[in-house]
């Protein structure tokens, strides 16, 4: 579920760049496939929330697809640390939890999105939606 109300089913957003925060490599798999059939780039993947923060500042991704529950840190506290670095750039949190019930702390996290890895098919609209709403509707196109 987005936080955004900004629709672009449809589009595709130009050369957008993903930094993926997951310590599962299945996710990460399926996420460099939804990538792909998107035309996205994957700038990097982390195993951890740690070595998900430094990529962060190196990589200066489009948008963060990050888990909650990862060895070191959690999802929420990446995301506040990112937030602190650069607030601008979305977070989605991808997570296999029931996602009802966190969207509050999400946001206030500094979390743009949540969705269920359960509905990962919903994936490509959050990411859409978060683009459009923070970069605009030139940040895609048909």
């Amino acid at each position: 579920m987005s936080f955004t109300g900004w629709q672009a089913e449809g589009y595709r957003a130009m050369e957008l760049k993903i930094l993926v925060i997951d310590d599962s490599e299945r996710t990460r798999g399926i996420i460099r496939a939804i990538a792909r059939s998107r035309e996205w780039t994957i700038c990097d993947e982390a195993t951890s929330g740690q070595e998900g923060l430094a990529k962060f500042i190196t990589e200066k991704p489009d948008v963060v697809l990050v888990d909650l529950a990862m060895p070191d840190l959690n999802g929420f506290e990446v995301a506040r640390r990112m937030s602190s670095v650069d607030s601008k750039i979305p977070i989605v949190l991808f997570t296999v939890l029931d996602i009802a019930g966190l969207e509050k702390k999400a946001s206030s996290a500094g979390i743009t999105a949540v969705v269920s890895k359960a509905q990962a098919w919903d994936l490509v609209r959050v990411i859409e939606n978060v683009i459009g709403s923070v970069k605009g509707p030139d940040a895609v196109s048909h």
